[in-house]
């Protein structure tokens, strides 16, 4: 992947994050996310956390949550979203479309898959399925780490994920299909929505 086509493909996901939110009424704004315990505030607090963070403030939030960064993000968007307003939070997000944040040791194209993938956990849980465009979700897939399953303690054991949009497969065993967007959300230990998912072994990874 080139580094300016990905980042080219980062702006565009912000903006159409932006647009998205911008669109939401009150309701949606408290709705459940594919995050556990998070709302589409906290998502969105998390989404423009890197942009509003200082160094020094992360440094003291990882020392506050012990070395701890999935204590120290949770504890961050929620504090963020009770304090900030929607307005702030879109513009948070749209008001940095270009900005170079890219997560420790996960370049650019990481910072591309973090803002996809927590787009999607606001979309898809709000049943707003407007689908990822196939040539950002192929950067995404090239980018993806095949440790991101044990990270979210996904048992994805004797089962093989098959896109039915793009040349996408990880693992053997029994197929479960879906989008690939879809299968990423698997990936990182979401629970999908009835619908999004096809095989025998689709409800174990569907809410209900």
């Amino acid at each position: 992947m080139r580094e300016h086509e990905v980042r080219a493909e980062t702006a565009r996901q912000r903006a159409e994050t932006a647009e998205f939110l911008a669109g939401l009424d009150e309701a949606d704004w408290d709705a459940p996310t594919l995050c556990a315990g998070w709302r589409v505030r906290e998502v969105a607090a998390h989404l423009s956390m890197p942009y509003r963070t200082s160094l020094p403030r992360f440094v003291l939030g990882m020392i506050t949550a012990r070395g701890n960064f999935d204590r120290l993000a949770d504890r961050a968007a929620r504090q963020d979203a009770a304090r900030l307003s929607t307005a702030e939070l879109i513009a948070a997000i749209g008001d940095n479309t270009e900005h170079p944040w890219k997560p420790p040791g996960g370049g650019f194209a990481g910072a591309l898959s973090h803002d996809v993938i927590h787009g999607l956990d606001i979309t898809v849980a709000l049943g707003r399925s407007e689908p990822v465009p196939l040539d950002r979700m192929r950067m995404v897939l090239e980018a993806l780490n095949p440790r991101s399953a044990r990270y979210f303690g996904v048992d994805l054991e004797g089962i093989a994920l098959r896109a039915s949009d793009l040349d996408f497969r990880y693992g053997e065993g029994e197929v479960l299909a879906g989008r690939a967007q879809d299968l990423v959300l698997v990936l990182c230990g979401r629970m999908l929505p009835a619908g999004h998912l096809d095989g025998e072994s689709a409800a174990r990874f569907t809410s209900h």
